[in-house]
């Protein structure tokens, strides 16, 4: 795979967990590992005009963070290239200013989860169908959403490089509890996550508790 054969040829010392590969678990003795989905949205790219799939790089590094765990996420880039663009933490997104009178809410196409429903009852929320996770988040940054939930199955891979972005533009980043994202974990399965406008951060995290 083209990624992880110019990580290993770039950063030889460095580990690698990503979806099109198997897992060593030598990675958690690591001090940097690379988060990679080489195609978040197989569905959607393969339904050409579609633009909502995406390609996921993001760096962890141990060490990094400032609540005392064990490392945390340090760089990530996410590529939209039926858009042309690609957004990353070396260059942080500035979010438009929010004036959503109804706020919007990006929700999978194909899977909604019930909790969409849940938020988008509570803060009056209209819904987004889109694509892959990368393309959502990416639409919370761009400022064509306000709010993302996901609930229901997904792994770090999915989310990894689309927080640390998100992170760098200022939103607020979470699990459905509102407890921090932890990541290069032994179990790479993270099925739940919140990005939205921090403006709407409380509201959300209220509605799912209250859902």
């Amino acid at each position: 795979m083209l990624l992880t054969g110019l990580l290993a040829q770039a950063r030889p010392g460095d580990a690698v967990l990503s979806e099109e590969g198997a897992d060593d678990l030598a990675r958690l003795e690591a001090d940097r590992v690379w988060i990679v989905d080489p195609l978040d949205g197989t569905r959607e790219f393969g339904e050409p005009p579609r633009d909502d799939w995406a390609v996921h790089v993001a760096l962890w590094q141990r060490g990094a963070g400032s609540t005392g765990e064990v490392g945390d996420l340090v760089a990530g880039a996410v590529a939209q290239a039926a858009l042309g663009e690609t957004w990353s933490t070396a260059d942080a997104p500035v979010p438009p200013p929010y004036d959503a009178a109804t706020p919007r809410l990006v929700v999978s196409r194909s899977r909604p989860p019930e909790v969409s429903d849940v938020v988008a009852a509570a803060i009056g929320a209209r819904l987004v169908p889109m694509g892959s996770a990368g393309a959502k988040v990416m639409a919370v940054v761009r400022g064509v959403a306000d709010v993302y939930v996901h609930a229901g199955g997904q792994y770090e891979w999915d989310s990894a490089a689309p927080v640390a972005v998100a992170r760098a533009a200022g939103l607020h980043t979470s699990r459905l509890d509102g407890t921090p994202l932890r990541y290069n974990a032994a179990d790479v399965y993270l099925p739940d996550l919140v990005v939205c406008r921090t403006e709407l951060a409380d509201a959300v995290l209220a509605a799912i508790a209250a859902g």
